[in-house]
């Protein structure tokens, strides 16, 4: 039997807190070892069955139908992974309370009682105290749907292996590798592709620049009715996005539409095919986006201008700048350095803008010989795999691919942005 000492009273505490509670009853904090005790049997008591038929399932997804269902095995699985995380976190938390107790008794201090650990807890530990629910919430609520479409990226699950009919098999990377090499996953992820930057970057920056450049003329000195020019311009704003965009794509339909029926036939010119011709489609696109989004860019750029001391424009006078030389040098760096976050931001919603697409025209025309329509972007597209053609895999697999891409360029650009520097 192991002689207890100064010198190896940590290590038998370390070796006894193997079974969460005896280090710390071996430190004589018998309350909390049973604590400790009584939680860990409670734990493997309660989630017995769940870590059993979890751990399981998730290695195997099933193996008799139709009594396993691979979908609800795989979705325990993670769940029982979570729960073992969260009782990871509590043996960690074990075995260093054994360890910092026994260090207290190896340096001669006096062991803690009850009431000073609880005291401990509560003075150095309330706000993961506080921040514990939110956690939880966190985990299942935000990383296990994450999980699970991560995971559903790596089965062949679509609607040829649907349960519970079928079992769903791990099938690896072959559902990434069939997005690139076979002709019908590759040509539409391209075409798809293309347009979704495209979209990103034209329609993002049109609003920001109208936004800034209306916002800039309403402001100068001398503007007659600068109240009235500004509350119209936020209007668009105002009214509900998805009301607005059912509008205008009632404005734009081929037959009875405003745009072709009243507008281009005041100036003699041929109705246009808005919502039949993939091109045309994606003008009228971009133009409703530039309204729904220039209005909070034109707010943003306003009070930014309104905090711009006037002595740098005085100064900058007095020097003999011109007024073009004024806005390139003290204006358009300001306005950039104050709403670049906004900027980022408008790029990366549009990029993901499912909203627009899908109520003004659904992602049509359709094209053929492409799994995707002719305005899709890549969330659309995967929306239409999912709901349309139940290809659950292939479309966990984009949206894996979407996602590096959405926080590659994320993260880029905000190391880039001088406004997360703190510098100009």
């Amino acid at each position: 039997m192991m002689k207890v000492n100064k010198s190896n009273r940590t290590k038998i505490a370390m070796l006894l807190s193997l079974i969460p509670g005896l280090g710390q009853i071996f430190n004589k904090q018998y309350l909390k070892g049973i604590i400790f005790l009584v939680f860990t049997a409670s734990f493997f008591f309660v989630f017995k069955d769940l870590l059993n038929i979890g751990l399981w399932g998730i290695v195997t997804l099933g193996t008799e139908v139709p009594r396993d269902n691979s979908v609800f095995l795989l979705a325990e699985g993670l769940i029982a992974i979570l729960v073992l995380f969260l009782f990871g976190i509590f043996y960690v938390i074990n075995l260093f309370d054994a360890k910092r107790i026994s260090k207290r008794i190896e340096a001669g201090l006096t062991k803690q009682s009850f009431n000073q650990a609880y005291n401990d807890v509560i003075n150095g530990g309330l706000p993961y105290i506080i921040n514990t629910p939110t956690f939880l919430l966190l985990l299942f609520v935000v990383i296990f749907p994450l999980l699970f479409s991560f995971s559903i990226a790596f089965t062949n699950y679509n609607l040829h292996n649907s349960p519970p009919a079928n079992l769903v098999e791990w099938s690896g990377f072959t559902n990434f590798v069939n997005v690139f090499k076979q002709d019908i996953w590759r040509s539409t992820l391209i075409s798809v592709f293309s347009w979704t930057v495209i979209w990103a970057l034209v329609s993002s920056t049109l609003q920001t620049a109208l936004g800034i450049f209306l916002a800039v003329i309403v402001h100068q000195k001398g503007f007659k009715f600068k109240g009235f020019v500004q509350t119209m311009f936020i209007l668009p704003w105002a009214v509900p996005a998805f009301v607005t965009i059912l509008v205008f794509a009632g404005m734009f339909n081929d037959t009875f539409g405003a745009v072709n029926n009243q507008l281009l036939s005041f100036f003699n010119i041929s109705p246009l095919p808005w919502l039949t011709n993939a091109t045309f489609t994606k003008i009228a696109l971009i133009f409703v986006q530039v309204w729904l989004g220039f209005p909070f860019v034109f707010i943003m750029t306003t009070g930014v201008l309104q905090s711009i001391p006037d002595d740098l424009y005085e100064a900058a006078t007095l020097d003999g700048a011109s007024d073009f030389h004024k806005f390139k040098k003290i204006t358009l760096p300001l306005i950039f350095f104050s709403i670049s976050p906004i900027i980022i931001s408008s790029y990366v919603s549009n990029f993901n803008n499912f909203g627009i697409i899908y109520l003004f025209n659904g992602g049509g025309p359709a094209i053929a010989g492409s799994t995707a329509g002719g305005t899709d972007i890549l969330i659309s597209w995967i929306y239409n795999l999912t709901m349309k053609s139940s290809q659950y895999s292939i479309a966990a697999a984009i949206t894996i691919m979407l996602s590096v891409i959405v926080i590659g360029i994320t993260l880029f650009q905000f190391r880039r942005s001088s406004s997360f520097k703190g510098e100009m």
